[in-house]
């Protein structure tokens, strides 16, 4: 992998990006060797060995240009026009055939194992194997050094891969509408996450998913609607998962051919180098790397985790394959905003209440333990580090602990975590049915007493039992907080740069994508402006739009209150 410098100069042809170029993952990894030479690998096969396999995307038809993140492309140096130029749109809507000769004219496809809350599954895979579970519909097409960092691009929509599953290997618009949105908004949240970088979306190609009837209450899809194709580019500085290495792990464990254990040490060091290298040592052994590489993701897991609650965010599946091991937000599938608090709230229909709200930090636990077991026969000759490797992976939940209480602390503007304060409020919050973001976004105006809090509130409650609770409980707060009236202002200004005054409900998606299905892209650009700034004040008209309770009508409305894998 060659040594990151720092690159020059604005980014305004895909030429300019192409002397950007350098492939270390296809450079230094190995390929799957039955791969075809061409690219065109599009059925379901199981692939046994290689960390990759060499696809050619399926460019969507007559590509319309929707939106680019104009946040990230000025970080990366790119001028706004690229978005839009023939050869750039080419590229990041399937279409590679043209690329500059620095470019490689194949995307990549990698596999990955699959655990659910800590559990090994292998039926997924169609060959019931788990050699056949990998990128189904997503595939890197760029990876370079860019403005002295590394950064890999991938499309999510770009068609069948070996890892398809006899799907089409499409996304549609209204899911690549949400991920698009989400990724820039979390961003803007301080909260470590991949990146957006183009959407586009077909007029003429489309394709059948299962959805809900307008109006409907159930759980489950009811009929096939026909919906437009879309391909959205997100950017990490890798895209290595935990399913990734646990894949590699699992094959080094039962030995199943005779690089198993090459592979996984060659994919672990990979992560290091990718994702690690400011933190890592790249002089040290491989086993003080792999103790190292551990501890760190559980900083950063944790961290994220933690994070999460704090904004009100759900990723719904937070599944082995879903859990990025650079310890960043990945994969925004049946993700949600909460609107009304709820300890268990949970967006996808098929999550279940291990994946719920307050239950993400145990399913961080179980994704930690995973890796961690995939990293074990790297060290099973050093009895030392086997033993620092399951002190770490023990260790997990005093550090999520610690994150949660330090993030409840500065949640509340207290100075210390105090566990009788928050267990009251909570309790409060679900006899009220307060909205989360609100609450705490009205308890950062630090207000004289609870008449400040009642924006919050879904019910009108006029119960003099449940108010009296609420003034005990804000008489505490206060008497916790402990400010003098000079110092109110700066507490107030310290949270609300905790907690945010907009986020992505869904309620304010579902317009937008529909919209979109009409070739409006109005209200996408208008929450595109809205979202980068989640703690700012904003407009009156902004404010009286997108800082509100959940209109009644939307309560458990399906594709609203809840959405399926699929979207």
């Amino acid at each position: 992998m060659k040594e990151i410098k720092q690159g020059s100069g604005a980014v305004e042809t895909l030429v300019d990006l192409s002397k950007l170029a350098d492939y270390s993952l296809m450079d230094t990894l190995n390929c799957d060797p039955t791969a075809t030479a061409d690219g065109v690998d599009y059925s379901p096969r199981e692939v046994f060995t290689g960390h990759y396999v060499p696809v050619n995307p399926t460019p969507i038809k007559d590509p319309v240009y929707i939106a680019h993140s104009k946040t990230f492309f000025n970080e990366l140096g790119f001028a706004d026009s690229l978005a839009q130029s023939d050869d750039f749109v080419r590229m990041f809507s399937g279409d590679l055939s043209q690329v500059p000769e620095q470019m490689s004219k194949l995307g990549w496809a990698c596999g990955y194992a699959l655990s659910i809350y800590g559990t090994e599954y292998y039926q997924q895979c169609p060959f019931q194997t788990g050699n056949g579970y990998g990128d189904g519909r997503a595939m890197s097409v760029f990876e370079g050094v860019i403005n002295g960092k590394r950064w890999e691009m991938q499309l999510k929509g770009g068609g069948r891969t070996p890892y398809c599953r006899g799907a089409d290997g499409r996304a549609v618009l209204r899911s690549s509408i949400r991920e698009f949105l989400a990724q820039e908004h979390m961003h803007a949240l301080g909260i470590s996450t991949s990146r957006s970088l183009s959407l586009y979306t077909s007029n003429i190609e489309k394709v059948q998913r299962p959805w809900f009837r307008d109006g409907s209450y159930s759980k489950d899809p009811e009929v096939m609607i026909e919906e437009a194709v879309a391909i959205s580019t997100r950017v990490a500085p890798s895209f290595i998962r935990v399913g990734q290495v646990e894949l590699f792990g699992r094959r080094a464990r039962k030995n199943e051919h005779p690089k198993a254990m090459e592979e996984l040490e060659q994919i672990v060091l990979h992560l290091v180098d990718r994702e690690y290298s400011e933190v890592i040592d790249k002089n040290l052994t491989t086993m003080e790397k792999v103790v190292l590489l551990a501890s760190e993701f559980r900083n950063r897991l944790s961290s994220l985790v933690a994070n999460w609650i704090r904004v009100g965010y759900c990723q719904g599946n937070f599944n082995s394959d879903n859990c990025a091991a650079g310890g960043f937000t990945l994969d925004y599938g049946p993700f949600g905003f909460i609107d009304v608090f709820d300890s268990s709230y949970q967006p996808w229909t098929g999550g279940g209440k291990h994946y719920s709200f307050f239950n993400q930090p145990v399913a961080a636990e179980r994704n930690f333990h995973t890796f961690c077991m995939a990293l074990q026969p790297l060290l099973k000759t050093e009895r030392n580090s086997m033993l620092e490797l399951d002190e770490i992976a023990r260790g997990f939940s005093k550090v999520m602990k610690e994150q949660m209480e330090k993030m409840w602390a500065s949640k509340l503007g207290l100075d210390t975590f105090d566990e009788s304060l928050l267990n009251k409020l909570k309790m409060l919050m679900v006899q009220t049915s307060v909205d989360y973001t609100i609450f705490f976004r009205e308890l950062s105006e630090i207000p004289e007493d609870i008449e400040g809090l009642k924006k919050s509130f879904y019910k009108n409650s006029t119960n003099e039992g449940l108010l009296k609770s609420w003034s005990e409980w804000f008489a505490k707060w206060k008497s916790l907080i402990n400010v003098e009236a000079t110092s109110c202002e700066e507490l107030s200004k310290a949270m609300k740069l905790v907690n945010p005054k907009y986020s992505l409900r869904e309620w304010y998606l579902v317009p937008a994508y529909q919209q979109a299905t009409e070739g409006d892209y109005t209200l996408i650009k208008e929450m595109q402006e809205i979202m980068i700034n989640p703690y700012a004040e904003q407009s009156k008209d902004v404010e009286e739009k997108y800082y509100s309770l959940k209109p009644s009508e939307f309560f458990e409305i399906a594709g609203i209150s809840h959405i399926t894998c699929s979207s």
